[in-house]
């Protein structure tokens, strides 16, 4: 028996729009948890994108003491404070658990004559500067940090050119108005799967695991690290669950055991397959220390680019 459990319905905050990774794998989990009736109360998922997640960071850190509000996090916990100045940090809420790392590939049109990352970036470097046109969600996020990652990598320069959603990203790419992404697997795998987009490497520092073909020809693990491609540039971005500030022990410890039966179901390890994701999970002093490894690591790259809030 739990020493705590909720006593009436769960907000299950989402701090970015419907559709992309972090409302995927948050309505996933809701699913999960009345499918195998692991809680008695109900989890509500709400979107709170206001500010690239602004909003739903801040109700957060306001409902001190507050066990019935969860939020499901992305690197916009750490990019967007830098990016706005507004006053909150990760240590303004509690951290609970670490579900997964989601993986960023470097995607070009299928119909482009690239195979290789080196090939890419080598005609990105006879273009010229500002030729080519990476396209990514948002401004001064995950992606547009990669894209200047990749920059700072190999000398070249991109046209940055931000849209709404992971989705239109892939759209936008199929359509051939813009030369590359470094899109989630989950947000391009059915227009790879259509033979309309192709991965040329992976920002891990090891290949994805999973052996099974998506196309014809190629599994996730056919795909290089961009290391390995000549490319040497990095970047996961944590799905992580976090509660309010000033919740107890037993109430976190209520979470973590909630999703860690979560984990322990096939339609997680479905997902995580499907989406291609490192399923590295953590939690407690472990967790912490790679938050604030995180923490420092993204102050660096965002210093780098001039994305820090003046």
């Amino acid at each position: 028996m739990a020493a705590w459990e909720p006593t009436k319905p769960v907000e299950f905050v989402v701090p970015a729009g419907t559709g992309g990774g972090a409302d995927q794998m948050a309505r996933l989990i809701q699913g999960i948890i009345v499918k195998h009736k692991l809680m008695k109360e109900s989890m509500i998922v709400v979107n709170k994108s206001g500010g690239a997640g602004a909003e739903g960071f801040m109700e957060v850190k306001e409902s001190k003491g507050n066990p019935h509000k969860i939020i499901i996090t992305l690197s916009n916990l750490f990019t967007t404070p830098m990016a706005t100045g507004i006053p909150f940090g990760w240590k303004d809420m509690t951290p609970v658990t670490m579900m997964a790392l989601d993986q960023f590939v470097l995607w070009v049109n299928a119909d482009s004559p690239y195979k290789t990352a080196k090939d890419y970036i080598d005609a990105t470097k006879a273009a010229g500067p500002s030729k080519m046109k990476m396209g990514g969600t948002g401004s001064k996020q995950e992606d547009q940090i990669i894209t200047v990652g990749i920059e700072k990598a190999t000398g070249t320069k991109f046209i940055y050119i931000p849209f709404k959603g992971g989705g239109d990203v892939a759209v936008q790419l199929v359509g051939g108005h813009i030369n590359s992404t470094v899109n989630n697997p989950v947000e391009a795998v059915s227009q790879w799967r259509a033979g309309k987009l192709r991965p040329l490497c992976v920002f891990d520092d090891q290949r994805m695991p999973y052996k099974e073909k998506v196309t014809e020809t190629m599994s996730w693990a056919d795909i290089p690290t961009c290391k390995e491609s000549g490319v040497p540039t990095d970047y996961v971005m944590l799905r992580g669950i976090f509660m309010a500030p000033g919740v107890t022990p037993d109430q976190v410890a209520y979470y973590n055991d909630l999703m860690k039966k979560v984990r322990e179901t096939p339609d997680w390890k479905d997902f995580m397959e499907k989406g291609a994701f490192n399923t590295t999970a953590m939690n407690g002093p472990e967790f912490v220390k790679w938050l604030t490894t995180a923490e420092a690591t993204h102050k660096q790259l965002m210093t780098e680019a001039g994305f820090i809030a003046k």
